[in-house]
This record gives C-alpha cells, sequence and structure tokens, in this order.
C-alpha cells in the first residue's frame, strides 16, 4: 500500500522507535534523528524530511511556488525555509510536520538563507532589500528587523554560533568571497579565510571549535573544516566531482551532510567529521539537495 505524505511525516518525525525498543538501543543517537532536504521528485522543489540513514523520505510542503533551504529551530518544533509562493523570495516558518507556514519577512526585496539563533528568538537571513545584500536578523516572528553588516560590499551566509555569541557570515568586501565572524549585534568583523578562490556555506560544529564550508580553492567544489579562528583548513570530500551546498553537522558532530553531484545529478550525503565514510543517503533521479539535521 503506498503511504501518503500525512501517514509518512508522523512515522518520520517518530521514527517509530518507541523508547526502549531494540532498534532504539541498537542505533546510535543520529541514526536516530531526522533530516530536513530540498527535492524534486515530484516535479517541483519542495521540502521533505527523511530518516538519517535516508529511508522514509515524507514530503512537508505542497507550493506552486520553489520552497528550499530548511533550517531547524534549536528545539526541532519548527522549519524555516525560503519560498517564493507569494510571488518572491521570502523566509517563512512552518511547524515540523509542515503544518502552518508563515511568511515572516513579507518584503517585495528577496530575503533568503535563514539561520536560528540557538535560543530560538531570532533568525538571521540575507536580504537586498536595502539595495544590496546584506545580513539582517529578527525575532522569529518577523518583527525587531537589524541591518548587523551595513556595508557597500557584498554580505551574506549568516550562520549563528553556538554559543550565540558570534555570527559566521561571506562578504566579498575585501575583492573576494571568504568567510569572516562577527559579534551577534553586528560589531566586529573578523576575516577568517584568505584565499584567491570562493569560500562560502560556513557551519558551525554543535561545540563551536570548528566551522564546516564550501570551497572551490584547490579546483573544484569541495567540503573543507577549519578551526573557529580560520586556522588548518582541510578538504573533507576531496572527490573530483562537484560537493557543495552549505555543510550541516549532526547534533553529535560527529557527521556531516553534503550535497554532491558525484554521481551524476544531486544527490546527499553523510560522511564522518573528517570526512571518511563517505555515504549517499539519497538515490533519486530528480534533485535532492540542502540536507538539514534535526538539532533534537
Amino acid at each position: 500500500m503506498k503511504l501518503t505524505t500525512m501517514t509518512l511525516v508522523p512515522t518520520v518525525l517518530s521514527l517509530a522507535l518507541p523508547e526502549g525498543s531494540q532498534a532504539d538501543r541498537t542505533q546510535q543517537p543520529q541514526e536516530r534523528s531526522t533530516i530536513a532536504f530540498v527535492s524534486s521528485r515530484d516535479g517541483n522543489e519542495e521540502i521533505y524530511v527523511m530518516t538519517a540513514n535516508g529511508s522514509n523520505p515524507a514530503r512537508l510542503t505542497i507550493s506552486d511556488g520553489w520552497d528550499g533551504y530548511p533550517v531547524w529551530s534549536p528545539d526541532g518544533i519548527k522549519i524555516a525555509f525560503v519560498s517564493s509562493r507569494d510571488g518572491n523570495l521570502d523566509v517563512y516558518v512552518m511547524n515540523a510536520d509542515g503544518s502552518n507556514p508563515k511568511n515572516v519577512t513579507r518584503h517585495p526585496a528577496n530575503d533568503f538563507d535563514p539561520d536560528w539563533s540557538p535560543d530560538g528568538t531570532k533568525i538571521a537571513f540575507t536580504s537586498f532589500r536595502d539595495g544590496k545584500r546584506e545580513v539582517y536578523a529578527m525575532n522569529a516572528d518577523g518583527s525587531s528587523l537589524t541591518n548587523l553588516t551595513n556595508h557597500p560590499a557584498w554580505d551574506g551566509d549568516a550562520a549563528w554560533s553556538p554559543d550565540g555569541t558570534k555570527i559566521a557570515f561571506v562578504s566579498d568586501r575585501d575583492g573576494n568571497a571568504e568567510i569572516h565572524v562577527m559579534n551577534a549585534d553586528g560589531n566586529n568583523p573578523i576575516r577568517l579565510t584568505n584565499s584567491s578562490a570562493l569560500d562560502f556555506d560556513p557551519a558551525w560544529s554543535p561545540d563551536g571549535s570548528k566551522l564546516a564550508f564550501t570551497s572551490n580553492r584547490d579546483g573544484n567544489f569541495e567540503i573543507y573544516v577549519m578551526n573557529a579562528d580560520g586556522s588548518n583548513p582541510t578538504n573533507l570530500t576531496n572527490h573530483s566531482g562537484w560537493d557543495g551546498d552549505p555543510p550541516a553537522w549532526s547534533p553529535d558532530g560527529r557527521k556531516i551532510l553534503f550535497t554532491s553531484e558525484r554521481d551524476g545529478n544531486k544527490e546527499i550525503y553523510a560522511m564522518n567529521a573528517d570526512g571518511s565514510n563517505q555515504v549517499r543517503l539519497t538515490d533519486n533521479a530528480a534533485t535532492d539537495s540542502s540536507p538539514a539535521w534535526r538539532r533534537r
């Protein structure tokens, strides 16, 4: 019998594993968690969830517009995402089962790349609303908007540090797309990377000690990791195929999700945090991308 999305979503979110069951005892915590991702498998790019081994995919959004870039709230109850369903790109927030989507930016300029503060009260995002690309922060309901970067250069790809005190972001203010970090109020921006190539999509490890990111510094796009101060950048994927999208850490920091075209089309992969054991999670003729691990 074919299962409907409404049947699958509660199953995926609960993972159908009662506390104390044999499966619950034998699986590792990250294997019992949930991954949100974007797929065009139903003809339009929508947001889905699946278990961390790639099983039980369930569609969350149903829209004629484009839906993408899902990000879980720290408590795992909500998902922020980007959609064009109202005519341009805006940031939305919905319940984890896909219900009650709300447009929280509501602006004629494009708003995208959301990321939650660790306490779940704020969302950082990128916007063109002031005529150039900047990083903004707002309350999770869309109120109290603040321009954090306020710089004539290109700024975006905001990622909140686990302790809430810093925001990593990408800027070309020094002539090239590099990863920077600033205080959460926008003060004291500091450049972390220094490469003639493109560095972008920063993602903090759960303990705040490292940043994963995407770069083409070795000739094609790969996933890298570096210390939080920018030192010791290391190529993790090291593959001739395209590897990219914002990398996503597992809640325990042991694994990293990423998107790759190494098998001919965009699929979602997982690897250990040191780059070993790269495993494909999705296997679909459509495009699968933008994975995000549920934090709880």
